[in-house]
């Protein structure tokens, strides 16, 4: 009884945490809703669309909350409303419910709604790797020494469903270990990941920047595998893996094309001005709270992550090849099914930014 209060406690004070991450992340969404900092004059109010992220202060989404800031939604005369979930599987229902008109996550997702009957597609690629890390404690850091050893662990995702569940699972069987051989334990990110490694709620886990440096910071745990770059990912996975985008209902984006492509020429911009800024000039940008009260540390996840983006939002060559296979490993649904890779992306936005 007294280990189920203990973990029932700490439970309690995780999602506390995340609550109050992901209430930072909204009032900072809010605050800064047709503001900018950077961009250009406004053009009045224009077209509204909300915007769900898979955790606002994720180094991995860092493009939305940037765009944001820079004025460049509202430059191409948008009202955009940003919110936030801790996790993509969470922005993916956020989506398909119709809460939301778009969702910055994971491609992965558009593969995996296509099986169950949902037509989503990718308007913009903002990386062509999944910027992800796998971390162990240091407690199990001896024995656990990479995806051979996944078995009989317990290991910390965003949620379950999330594309952390995905690869955590890709990488177990690749390396022989079956899906039902180890726990995957939805832990979010920030500081509910960081207590569960340390209080051993959970072995390790894949997660991202700025848990990543915060946890390097702390001396709380060791990286396993890096995918953070493309060399990691085609390491890891064996080819890039197009992970952080913005997609929407297809239906929706043939019926507002006009919108669409003025999120495009946006997200674009940023990922232009994120190729020629320096991690410490995109940190300035970032909302104050983001860095945790160490803006050097922030600065530091900024700079160990950038190389997961693309400079022109062009879906990589390759990219849903890869995503498909790792899919296919683990997932039966998608294992047995057709899944037709051109209706999960379209390039045609990206091809007329100016």
């Amino acid at each position: 009884m007294r280990n189920t209060a203990r973990y029932a406690s700490l439970a309690a004070a995780g999602l506390l945490a995340l609550s109050s991450l992901t209430a930072c992340a909204n009032d900072a969404a809010s605050s800064t809703t047709d503001t900018g900092s950077g961009g250009g004059g406004g053009k009045g109010k224009g077209a509204s669309v909300k915007i769900m992220v898979g955790g606002l202060d994720k180094v991995i989404y860092l493009p939305a909350m940037l765009t944001q800031r820079l004025g460049y939604f509202t430059s191409e005369g948008l009202n955009v409303q940003l919110l936030s979930e801790p996790a993509g599987v969470q922005a993916e229902t956020a989506l398909v419910s119709g809460q939301v008109q778009g969702a910055v996550g994971f491609y992965d997702h558009t593969l995996d709604l296509q099986v169950k009957g949902k037509s989503v597609e990718s308007v913009v690629q903002f990386s062509h790797a999944p910027g992800e890390v796998e971390v162990v404690s240091n407690k199990a850091a001896g024995n656990l020494t990479s995806p051979k050893d996944f078995k009989g662990r317990k290991l910390g995702v965003t949620g379950l469903g999330s594309s952390t569940d995905f690869l955590t699972k890709y990488l177990a069987v690749k390396n022989g270990v079956n899906v039902s051989e180890f726990t995957p334990v939805a832990v979010g990110a920030g500081p509910t990941f960081i207590a569960a490694l340390q209080k051993g709620a959970i072995d390790g886990g894949m997660t991202t920047d700025p848990t990543v440096a915060t946890i390097l910071d702390k001396k709380a745990g060791k990286v396993l595998i890096d995918m953070r770059t493309p060399e990691g990912s085609q390491k890891a996975l064996g080819g890039p893996y197009p992970s952080s985008s913005l997609y929407m209902q297809t239906d929706w984006v043939n019926g507002h094309k006009d919108t669409v492509q003025k999120l495009v020429n946006a997200f674009v911009k940023t990922l232009k001005w994120m190729s020629t800024h320096s991690a410490d000039e995109i940190a300035a940008k970032m909302p104050a709270d983001y860095s945790q009260g160490n803006k050097t540390l922030y600065a530091q996840a900024i700079k160990s992550t950038l190389p997961m983006f693309t400079d022109d939002g062009v879906m990589p060559q390759g990219g849903p090849e890869t995503v498909e296979k790792v899919l296919k490993s683990f997932n039966p649904n998608i294992k047995n099914a057709k899944v037709d890779l051109s209706k999960t992306y379209t390039t045609e936005f990206v091809k007329a930014v100016k």
